[in-house]
């Protein structure tokens, strides 16, 4: 028990070690990032930038006692925007797709992929009408549209997926044949219509979207995704590309008060299509709320996050294959509603060359064919510049890593095993 614990806090002095280390460092460093310009006139340009992300992670084993230690490469990007028309541009943006797979995360050479992640054409003809086409992100909750830069915390992403982010190829065969896919990182290949009106001095945007969505499996008619979000601001503005989120503003918006819902369907969008029966349509619906408070008298921003989602997907327990995995051949997305919430204070002195952002963080998961699952997380982001400098540290206890498989709460029959883990995380972007 006394080992136990004498780890624990070895762990946790040194998230504090290399925080504090950071902190510390005297020289001063920009505060405010962008990629580099060329520009040719006002209406041709073309602008590069990059974005990391890097983390250390120490997570009890599932029998207790023994801690992983790993560092992991979570994102590495290359974006490219530029524009050719005054109402016409484009974005190409890369990923390292398997940085953070297998192994700790710790992949080389010929297993380290730089994909395609985006490539969007976009026609921006004014705020009420646009049109982005090509691969890009299908929109969703909130969280999904921050991405993993924006999000108000390191690791947003801690309720189950929707149907672009939750596989890149599926089922797997012989020989890794692969017989469908269902889109990648959040992102699929479609189209999406956006714009924004002020109602009463409020804030509305539209999102209407059509996506190939999952194509072979539960799905030989090659029927299409449909997804839609209205988010209404009801105090400032929030001003990001696209329909793009963030997860906060760190106080720079002024008040932000955004109530946002989601509806994505498509027919035959999940199961198993070589079990008789268990194959269904998939419907995902999803609530999410952000509230920002600049406090008076210079006494720092007090953030809130909220999300809800609930997936219909009644694909049935037969769908899963025993001795096949937790999913065998079938697309077996999430069953069930989940919820996360999370407050945030960003305290308003600099402390060496950034801001203090302490938070606390729950999570509930309750599956319909698989045990419930819950999670705290409690920790501190040091703000140097926004979303394009952050180091954080933080714990989590709870059993959505204490089983086979980590996020595998689909499937039944998973043991269920509450783990302690400490983080130290990293991000950057130009």
């Amino acid at each position: 028990m006394m080992g136990h614990i004498k780890r624990q806090w070895k762990t946790v002095l040194v998230a504090g070690a290399v925080t504090a280390l950071v902190a510390g460092m005297g020289s001063p460093l920009p505060s405010a990032y962008a990629g580099g310009t060329i520009k040719a006139d006002d209406d041709k340009w073309i602008s590069i930038g990059m974005g990391i992300r890097t983390s250390f992670n120490a997570i009890e084993g599932a029998a207790g006692g023994h801690y992983s230690n790993d560092f992991k490469v979570d994102n590495a990007r290359i974006y490219i925007d530029g524009q050719i028309h005054k109402y016409v541009k484009f974005t190409f943006n890369t990923e390292c797709f398997n940085c953070n797979v297998g192994g700790g995360g710790t992949h080389f050479g010929g297993n380290s992929n730089i994909g395609l992640l985006d490539a969007i054409g976009k026609f921006e003809i004014n705020e009420l009408v646009n049109l982005w086409v090509g691969r890009t992100l299908v929109p969703s909750e909130r969280g999904e549209l921050n991405g993993p830069f924006y999000h108000a915390t390191f690791d947003g992403f801690r309720t189950p997926f929707f149907p672009a982010d939750f596989s890149g190829n599926f089922p797997g065969g012989p020989g890794g044949a692969t017989g469908g896919q269902a889109g990648l990182y959040g992102r699929d290949n479609g189209a999406v219509f956006f714009g924004k009106i002020h109602p009463f001095g409020t804030h509305l945007m539209y999102v209407a979207s059509v996506f190939t969505g999952n194509r072979g499996g539960p799905n030989p008619t090659g029927s299409l995704l449909y997804a839609g979000r209205l988010q209404w601001n009801l105090l400032n503005d929030e001003v990001n590309p696209g329909y793009y989120t963030s997860g906060t503003y760190y106080g720079t918006a002024g008040d932000i008060l955004a109530i946002s819902g989601n509806v994505t369907h498509q027919k035959d969008g999940a199961g198993n299509p070589t079990v008789a029966g268990a194959t269904s349509d998939f419907t995902g619906l999803s609530a999410d709320l952000l509230m920002e408070k600049v406090l008076p008298n210079d006494m720092g921003v007090v953030t809130f996050n909220g999300e809800f989602k609930r997936f219909f997907a009644n694909y049935g327990t037969q769908a899963f294959q025993p001795g096949a995995g937790a999913f065998g051949t079938c697309f077996c997305i999430f069953n069930g509603h989940s919820w996360s919430v999370y407050v945030l204070y960003l305290f308003p002195k600099e402390i060496g060359i950034g801001r203090f952002q302490p938070y606390v963080r729950f999570t509930e998961i309750s599956p319909r064919y698989a045990n419930e699952r819950n999670e705290w997380e409690t920790g501190v982001n040091y703000i140097i510049a926004g979303h394009n400098a952050r180091v954080s540290a933080y714990y989590r206890y709870g059993d959505l890593n204490g089983s086979p498989g980590g996020f595998s709460f689909i499937a039944p029959g998973q043991p269920v095993q509450k783990v302690d883990s400490f983080h130290v995380a990293l991000q950057l972007q130009y």
